[in-house]
């Protein structure tokens, strides 16, 4: 099937995302490096080849198309090749350019790369990424022009490969191109929704944008470059989702330098930043403001707010809000402060307890907040009816509480609606089976799936999944496996990485470990991709089916899959696998390639290290632990920063790490280092577990230091330990040297010591 291609050089497109006034075109930012960084690929290699930068207003001039030693098409297979790109018959192309020896011109090449990211398909994905890879290999990047490198980034984006995205506009950047706003944008976007630390990267990428367009003085050079709006508003997602308000306000501030005006949408992300920050208080005046700058109001933000309450439990002010809007009433913005008014409420030491460090950068951002007492609540330009999402929203309020009854008495409410937009669809219907499966009711969420079909409500992946994982939860694999083919048969919906997972997670908690190998299997027959979660999952499955080699080939996998960043969970889960069979050696071998690979063992780590050690009891490895532990414990009394990638950062380490490496000291008799430890606990406010210790040394210690033969040098030792044994004896509440009494486990004579 043909796809219409974007335009290019020689052919305009108007279903271009890139209109044609508005074309990539290269410019430096400084002369022409004689070697520059190079894609990163699917693969790696020690010595990548060269990418050169080409002036794209005219690549035919360029003298750096081909080496002597690389043979071309031939005159008429260039024509054939390019009279299909012209025609958009990728397919046709596609077929041509595999089945030549030899590399096409610059033209047709950049031009089936842009056809094939324009696709937006995993199959063009996948042929655009390979004739990247074989242009690496053969040093003839250069051929490539910037409007099919940004495309090529979009799509990526797009199919869900960040990473490879995201290496796309750096390696551009780095090779003197400087990328559409749309393709650059679309990249940031996917990072600040991701992740691990996607948003913090999509902040560094802006920044390095916004850097390289601010070093030309001539705005034309590089308008359509420049950030716009949709830019800004992708970036100030991510300072949402890290809660950083501070940047937020930078970039926020910033807008008027690029000519960008704050839309709907960036108000929308400041009702998210405040949810994030717990600053409820605000959300009020974030509507005041759009309505204040006459900016055009749409349901999408008066959705968020009522998420938004709905977030911080305050689903009184969201029932408010919604029974007003249901009325007819403009009056949103006067409920909300009313219900700003109850919460502030002065507590008891006569302070509402609503300002915080930040209120400074909120003030700069919602000037109208400062005084509102000054200023009546405006009212909005229209009346807005609740649709089927906001009352969802609501519902799914209620389930998080448990209201069960509450949410199916309002989808019988919004089903008697005269307002079509207020009548349930498949995403209530699938609230109410996630109420359900949540509360285990697995034949009532099954009856509500029936009832979609009976009244042709289509249900959606989303929903099977959700079953899918209540099945799972409940041990009921078989009923899981039913409802996938019932799901693919009845349905026509294919399950996807997600409904894998959860089918590799079930089979985990009923102990299936060759199940869920052979779900990761089947996974990747059917051209699904694994994702982190599912490499995790799968060795997860091994190590507690006590297999670490296998979990450690799952993860040698996962480190070579480019599409998938290993975390600090998947390296825990190898050494979680090698510490149940208390091979502390091996466990020890994983943590330090940990460490060689920038990753500082956490709370988790040295938690599944300590049973290892108790397994194996091998007392002395846990002396080392510990001091390791202790000296990272130590660096926050000390007032250490760990901003630096060497320095680890600071432990706070947890009852049963701290309770496993007491329990081993108490059984060796390392009273001193047991006193340590518990000295520990109680500073982190850990209640330790005396009763246990008092029962261990009674057990175990009760007749030591009796042996009346023993070199000078032994006794001086036992001497020391004995004043440790004493030492815990008292903290443990136990007769000792410092407080006599007539229970005596031994008659003990002064030689004996």
């Amino acid at each position: 099937m043909n796809t219409k291609p974007p335009p290019s050089s020689l052919s305009p497109s108007t279903s271009s995302p890139f209109p044609l006034t508005h074309s990539l075109t290269l410019h430096w930012v400084s002369p022409p490096p004689s070697s520059n960084t190079l894609f990163a690929s699917t693969t790696t290699s020690s010595k990548p080849p060269l990418f050169r930068v080409q002036n794209t207003t005219n690549p035919s001039n360029t003298s750096l198309t081909t080496t002597t030693s690389t043979k071309k098409f031939s005159n008429s297979q260039e024509q054939i090749l390019l009279t299909l790109l012209q025609e958009r018959k990728t397919e046709e192309a596609w077929l041509v350019y595999t089945q030549y020896e030899h590399l096409p011109g610059p033209t047709c090449l950049s031009r089936l790369v842009s056809q094939l990211s324009y696709q937006n398909t995993n199959e063009g994905l996948t042929r655009a990424q390979s004739i990247i890879q074989r242009l690496r290999q053969e040093r003839q990047l250069h051929r490539l022009d910037a409007n099919s490198l940004g495309l090529l980034a979009m799509a990526a984006a797009k199919g869900g490969h960040t990473l490879y995205a995201t290496s796309i506009i750096k390696s551009m950047l780095k090779s003197g191109y400087l990328p559409h706003v749309k393709s650059w944008s679309s990249v940031i976007s996917r990072l600040a929704g991701s992740g691990d630390d996607g948003p913090v990267e999509a902040i560094k990428l802006f920044n390095s944008m916004t850097r390289r367009v601010r070093r030309f003085s001539d705005s034309e050079m590089v308008k359509n470059s420049r950030p716009d709006t949709g830019a800004y508003n992708a970036v100030l997602n991510a300072c949402a989702n890290l809660g950083d308000i501070k940047t937020f306000l930078q970039l926020f501030d910033e807008m008027p330098e690029f000519e960008c005006e704050p839309d709907s949408l960036t108000y929308n992300i400041m009702i998210k930043i405040c949810a994030r920050v717990e600053r409820k208080d605000l959300l009020v005046f974030v509507l005041e403001r759009i309505i204040q700058k006459g900016i055009p109001l749409c349901m999408t933000t008066l959705h968020s707010l009522v998420a938004a309450y709905v977030g911080f439990g305050d689903l009184e002010t969201a029932e408010q809000m919604i029974q007003a809007m249901s009325e007819g009433k403009k009056d949103i913005c006067r409920i909300l402060r009313e219900s700003n008014f109850e919460d502030q409420y002065p507590n008891e030491d006569g302070v509402s307890g609503k300002l915080g460090n930040e209120s400074d950068v909120f003030e700069k951002l919602l000037p109208n907040s400062i005084d509102p007492s000054n200023s009546e609540p405006p009212e909005l330009p229209k009346v807005f009816a609740p649709d089927s999402r906001i009352y969802t929203t609501l519902m799914k309020g209620y389930m998080k509480v448990g209201r069960v009854t509450d949410m199916v008495r309002m989808l019988e409410a919004m089903r008697h609606q005269e307002d079509r937009t207020g009548h349930p669809d498949h995403v209530t219907y699938t609230t109410v089976i996630s109420a359900f499966v949540k509360a285990g009711s697995m034949d009532k969420a099954r009856q509500v799936l029936a009832e979609m079909a009976r009244i042709r409500v289509p249900a959606n992946l989303i929903t099977y999944n959700i079953l899918l994982k209540g099945y799972c939860q409940q041990l009921q694999i078989d009923k899981a496996e039913d409802l996938i083919r019932v799901m693919i048969s009845d349905a026509g919906i294919e399950p996807d990485v997600v409904s894998y997972n959860t089918l590799i997670d079930g089979c985990i908690l009923v102990d299936d470990s060759a199940g869920a190998l052979a779900y990761f299997n089947e996974m990747r027959k059917r051209g699904i991709t694994p994702t982190k979660i599912s490499y995790t999952t799968l060795m997860k499955a091994f190590a507690l089916s006590v297999q670490p080699k296998l979990a450690n080939k799952v993860f040698d996998e996962m480190l070579n899959d480019p599409r998938v960043k290993v975390d600090l969970v998947a390296w825990n889960m190898l050494v979680e696998g090698y510490c149940k069979l208390g091979l502390i050696d091996e466990a020890k071998s994983i943590i330090q390639r940990m460490k060689d690979t920038g990753f500082y063992p956490n709370v988790a780590t040295y938690g599944s290290l300590a049973h290892g050690i108790a397994l194996a009891r091998k007392p002395g490895e846990a002396l080392l632990l510990w001091n390791e532990i202790k000296e990272r414990c130590g660096m926050e009394k000390e007032g250490v920063e760990s901003n630096s990638s060497s320095v680890p950062p600071l432990l706070i380490p947890d009852e049963g790490l701290l309770d496993t490496l007491a329990d081993i000291c108490v059984r060796a008799a390392f009273f001193r280092k047991a006193l340590e430890i518990v000295a520990c606990m109680e500073e982190h406010g850990i209640p330790p577990n005396k009763t246990k210790y008092k029962r261990i040394y009674v057990e175990m210690h009760s007749r030591m230091f009796t042996s009346k033969h023993a070199s000078r040098a032994r006794q001086d030792r036992r001497r020391e330990r004995k004043r440790a044994a004493e030492a815990f004896k008292f903290w443990l509440g136990l007769p000792n040297s410092y407080y006599g009494s007539e229970w005596r486990l031994d008659p003990v004579d002064e030689d004996e010591t």
